[in-house]
């Protein structure tokens, strides 16, 4: 582990867990950032139930796979982007039109890039899944 980013760390982590045909895989350190992200994933149906134990160190997160993860990645460098210009890295980033969600840091929260461009908001692009 790099250590040096959290969260490509932490999708490297999954993705690689999924690839396994675990059930289960375990993140850390856990972070608000993190838990947020996998908010995201778990709402949007990718990821299962998950939880937050606190080791009194750093933490981590146990995370249900349910084998529904085809790509995640953090996306780096962390693009500025405004609500007009969410299309052309959906095109980079996605495989197709409404498949996928891009991971969005906006100040209304981190959010899908589908509701930052319903909250007519831009952001910093974290990662995507799909």
């Amino acid at each position: 582990m790099s250590r040096n980013d959290p969260i490509a760390d932490a999708m490297v982590n999954i993705k690689n867990n999924e690839n396994a045909a675990k059930k289960e895989c375990i993140i850390r350190p856990g972070s608000k950032l993190m838990k947020e992200i996998l908010k995201i994933m778990h709402d949007k149906g990718y990821i299962g139930n998950y939880e937050f134990v606190n080791d009194n160190r750093e933490g981590f997160f146990k995370i249900e796979l349910l084998g529904k993860i085809n790509d995640c990645k953090a996306i780096k460098p962390r693009y500025a982007v405004k609500r007009s210009e969410f299309e052309k890295f959906e095109k980079k980033y996605l495989p197709a039109y409404d498949v996928g969600t891009i991971i969005v840091s906006t100040p209304k929260g981190v959010v899908s890039h589908r509701e930052a461009k319903e909250k007519a908001t831009g952001g910093r692009l974290l990662a995507y899944v799909y």
